[in-house]
């Protein structure tokens, strides 16, 4: 996941001026004897804590050497966190079949019910009649042998028979036609036993649908339910993944006992227009002023960590060795910050949804349309959430399809990215002073960590009279 082109992209569409970082700062500490992790967590809470940051993690990778202990460690749990997922993976497998099914019975019953339907309408009662008496001796008289109907008239030479049955709509009717004796005294009983089967057949295939339509509601709650399950083995399986490491990297060598870490957070502060008032950035007057938008001061730190894992008498595992750590100050607001977090999740589950296979996009649309369909306007809860995995389905496609789609994809996020309103001239001005405020953040957090830790410093960036500060600015805003 590359966060810094994601913000190029966003910054260089809605503020172009400002898509480079505003201010950076790099920190690097070796010590192959001391664990990371207060370096992480000392950075962490002084910026939450003391520069009230709201933060956020975005990256989590890991990368460890085959021939260390470590990779056998996590490969162990990422393996057991797989086989969970594939078990319930293979449940859910086999409700899509079921829904699969009760959709096709469902459809045919709709097409049944739908002739029953127009036999009630007197426009189209007369073809409804010739169409449920065709159901009856294909489904019920075929079932007599040599006495259906069918068999009679081609074999026994009832040669009328078949007209007859098909003409006639009572047994009333019977007695007007004329057509030899032998053959009213079979239509007779046939014709009775066609008209208690119309009733009965009508009620039962009513039930029978109305049952199917409320399984077919269990299983699509079941299949909620099962990918509610499968989602933490998903997502657990994919964070003890190990990224995988280019074979170039030197920092990365087979037979060492050694990990690579990669982490990225993201601390953000509101900034309103009385606070930088009062900070004399903005003039008086804006006291009341209240943006379109909120405008947040963003702080993004990058640890890249380069350890030795060794296994505590508990059995956990600490890690010592190199830490890099670089800080860059942005500012975004909340246009801006919808979008990135947007970006940040797609990629997040880029690789998560290859581990669900052999369910495209089009099944997908057309499973979720039908479930709609017989379910009703009830069920859009399950179809969004379901979606049929919970999660966006993969396509399978052609090269070219999916090129098609990937170029779709790109014109869509130009689109949501231009529909960014540009800034006003009231909120340009809190930008600028959420910059300082940004800049001043990312400043103080390396200098107060340099500071505790004992090491040397230097001078920060002084807003007040640096020129190009300056130049922000209004001189008539006090």
């Amino acid at each position: 996941m590359d966060v810094d082109a994601i913000i190029k992209e966003i910054k260089g569409v809605t503020d172009p001026a400002r898509k480079e970082a505003l201010w950076k700062t790099d920190l690097r500490y070796d010590s192959s004897s001391e664990q990371l992790e207060p370096i992480y967590y000392w950075i962490l809470d002084f910026m939450k804590e003391t520069s009230g940051l709201k933060v956020e993690k975005l990256i989590d990778n890991f990368a460890a050497s085959v021939g260390g202990g470590f990779f056998s460690e996590l490969g162990a749990k990422a393996t057991k966190m797989q086989e969970e997922a594939m078990k319930i993976l293979a449940q859910v497998n086999a409700v899509l079949k079921s829904i699969i099914n009760l959709l096709y019975d469902l459809k045919e019953f709709e097409t049944r019910l739908q002739i029953y339907d127009d036999y009630k309408d007197e426009k189209k009662k007369d073809a409804a009649l010739l169409a449920l008496k065709q159901v009856w001796m294909d489904k019920v008289d075929m079932q007599r042998g040599r006495g259906s109907i069918n068999a009679m008239a081609y074999e026994l030479n009832f040669t009328t028979l078949r007209d007859a049955f098909m003409t006639v709509k009572s047994t009333e009717d019977i007695k007007k036609m004329d057509i030899n004796e032998r053959v009213k005294r079979v239509l007779k009983p046939r014709l009775a036993e066609f008209f208690q089967w119309l009733g009965r057949s009508e009620k039962e295939l009513r039930t029978r649908f109305s049952l199917e339509k409320n399984y077919l509601r269990s299983q699509v709650n079941s299949l909620k339910l099962y990918t509610k399950w499968v989602k933490p083995y998903l997502k657990s399986a994919e964070q003890l993944r190990m990224k995988e490491h280019s074979l170039t990297d030197p920092d990365m060598v087979n037979a060492f006992n050694t990990i690579v870490l990669e982490l990225l957070i993201l601390g953000k502060k509101e900034i309103t227009a009385p606070e930088l008032i009062g900070m004399e950035f903005l003039p008086k007057s804006m006291y009341s002023y209240k943006p379109r938008r909120k405008y947040y001061a963003c702080v993004i730190i990058n640890f890249k960590f380069r350890g030795i894992p060794s296994r505590t008498p508990q059995g956990h595992f600490v890690f010592g060795g190199k830490a890099e750590i670089t800080s860059k100050a942005f500012t975004m607001n909340d246009d801006e910050l919808k979008i990135f977090n947007k970006r940040i999740q797609e990629d997040e589950w880029k690789d998560v949804l290859k581990l669900v296979q052999g369910i495209t996009d089009e099944s997908l649309e057309q499973l979720s349309k039908d479930v709609e369909h017989f379910l009703g306007k009830e069920d859009d809860e399950s179809k969004e959430e379901v979606g049929f995995l919970g999660l966006a389905p993969i396509s399978s496609g052609s090269n070219k399809n999916k090129d098609k789609k990937s170029k779709k994809e790109k014109k869509k996020k130009e689109l949501e990215l231009k529909k960014i309103k540009k800034d006003n001239h009231e909120e340009s001005l809190i930008r600028n002073g959420a910059e300082v405020i940004a800049v001043d953040t990312c400043f103080d957090i390396y200098d107060k960590y340099k500071d505790t830790h004992g090491m040397a410093g230097f001078e920060g960036p002084d807003f007040f009279t640096d020129p190009e500060w300056q130049r922000s600015f209004s001189s008539n805003w006090k």
